[in-house]
Formats: C-alpha cells, structure tokens, sequence
C-alpha cells in the first residue's frame, strides 16, 4: 500500500475534530468569572464602610445587569463621550489680563501657539481637546486690540474683540495639527515634516463656512457683511483693516498651521536650516 492509499486510509478511520476530541494547548486556563464574594452579595465591592465609599465603575448597578445590556438598542447616556472633541474656555476677561501682564504680545497675531505657550492657557491633545473656546465672560473689560485665532467663540465675544478694531477668526486645527501647535519646539526637534491642515469633519463644516462665526473657510466680502451686521447689533463702529498694518499682514493658508511655514517643510534646529520637498509627488500632497 502506497504512502497515498494510507493517508486515503487514516482519513477514513479517524473520527472528524471537533470541540470534544480537542485538547487544549499547554500553559493555557480557563479565565474565571468574577464570584460573588466571601460572603455572597457584594460581587468584590466590599461591605465595610471603608470600602462602601467608593463607587463602582460607571455603569455599575450593584450586581444587577445593566440597563443598556437587558435593552440592546438604547445606548449608554455616556455612549462616544471619550471621541467627543473638547475646546477649553478661554474668557475675554483671562485674556486682557495676560495681556496686562506681558504673558501675551498683542503687536502680533495670537494663535493656537501663542496662548498654550503662554503657559497661562495649556492644552491637552490626548485629553481630546482641539483648541480654545473664547468665551464673553468680562466682555466690558476687555479692551485690547488683537487679531487672535481661536477654534470656536460666541457672538458676543466675537463683538467684544471687533470692538476695539481687532479681528477675530475661528480655525479648525486636526489632532496632529494641534499635538505641533501645543508644543512647538518638541515638535521640531522630533524631526518631523510640518503637517498640513486638514478640512472640518462633517459636522463641523457648516461651523467653520459660515461668516457669522467668523470661519475661516468663510469667503472674504461675506465676513465683511457679517461685520457690519454685528456692529449694528451691538451699537459700535465696524473695524476696518488696514492691509500694512503688521498686525493684519500675516495670514494663513487653510492648509497652513504655522505663521510663515508651509507644510512639508522639514526645519532643521541645529543647523538652523529648512528642508523643502523637491518631489512633485510630495508636493501635490502637501497642497491638496
């Protein structure tokens, strides 16, 4: 009988594998459900006064099973909170005082960079958070005129900052934009290229396209409309810009994220020199 003809042969004889004929492999066990405790009731979380308070993990419902588990489609009152992106407060009020304390230059445009390296106003990229929310909290004391950038803000807020002749823009910044913005210098000393901006999420758009809110996709003769309407709101002269002014020269592409640097530069501390990309393939990258 040939090697064939046996092997034809086992295949018949033996019986087909299945979960019973299985052994397990070597080193492995069987993980163990959570028991019910020493004496029976508190599933581990303790009866002494002592361990009673502390609380158990959110959702917890003293043993019994939780109401998003016995009702599979009503999702958690928590659902997606840690994906939900977060913008620190930042107040008029807080402003004008780092302001008055020369934590903060108002001769040159305030961005993302300019307020977390104050070290007054710090951001947290892995906390989730996307940039600042100026808030109109001592919106009568502010009197500063500045030409500031933030990643949302309210009307009157945006009113208060008008006010006085500045401008105000509110710019969305990706995670990984906002990871270089939080810290510059550790940024470039990684050795990584400058990123690109990339555009809102869906949700976002409309925010950010919209004159109103000052968005800086917004086109240019509509935001100056929305200006007027606001000072006629709120009873004060609108702002105009004067194009030599150094404080409104400098702007940013909406794929930009730092003042003077496009992205796909590679910068260089040590030797104090810039690294462009030379590839048509990278640089149509970095433009689209």
């Amino acid at each position: 009988m040939g090697s064939r003809e046996k092997a034809f042969q086992f295949l018949r004889e033996v019986p087909r594998l299945s979960e019973g004929n299985i052994g397990k492999l070597p080193g492995t066990k069987t993980p163990k459900k959570r028991g019910y405790g020493q004496n029976g009731k508190e599933r581990g979380w303790g009866a002494s006064a002592r361990q009673k308070m502390h609380y158990g993990p959110l959702g917890y419902e003293s043993g019994a099973t939780p109401i998003q588990r016995k009702v599979p489609f009503e999702r958690s009152y928590n659902y997606g909170h840690h994906t939900v992106k977060q913008f620190p407060p930042i107040s008029l009020e807080n402003l004008q005082l780092a302001i008055d304390t020369k934590r903060i230059d108002p001769s040159k445009p305030i961005d993302l960079t300019a307020l977390s390296c104050s070290g007054v106003f710090p951001i947290d990229p892995e906390k989730n958070q996307f940039g600042f929310n100026l808030t109109n909290q001592g919106m009568d004391l502010f009197k500063a005129k500045v030409n500031i950038e933030v990643q949302w803000a309210d009307e009157q807020a945006i009113a208060a900052v008008e006010r006085n002749g500045g401008k105000i823009t509110v710019a969305y910044y990706d995670l990984h934009s906002v990871v270089a913005l939080a810290s510059p210098l550790k940024f470039l000393k990684s050795g990584q290229p400058i990123p690109r901006r990339l555009t809102p999420p869906g949700n976002l758009l409309h925010k950010y396209c919209d004159p109103a809110s000052r968005g800086y996709l917004a086109h240019q003769d509509l935001l100056q409309q929305e200006r007027i309407v606001t000072a006629q709101k709120y009873g004060y002269e609108p702002p105009v810009y004067d194009e030599n002014d150094e404080l409104f020269k400098k702007t940013k592409d909406p794929r930009q994220i730092f003042f003077g640097l496009e992205p796909g530069w590679l910068i260089s501390l040590q030797d104090k020199t810039i690294y462009k990309p030379e590839k048509e393939e990278l640089k149509e990258m970095y433009v689209n």
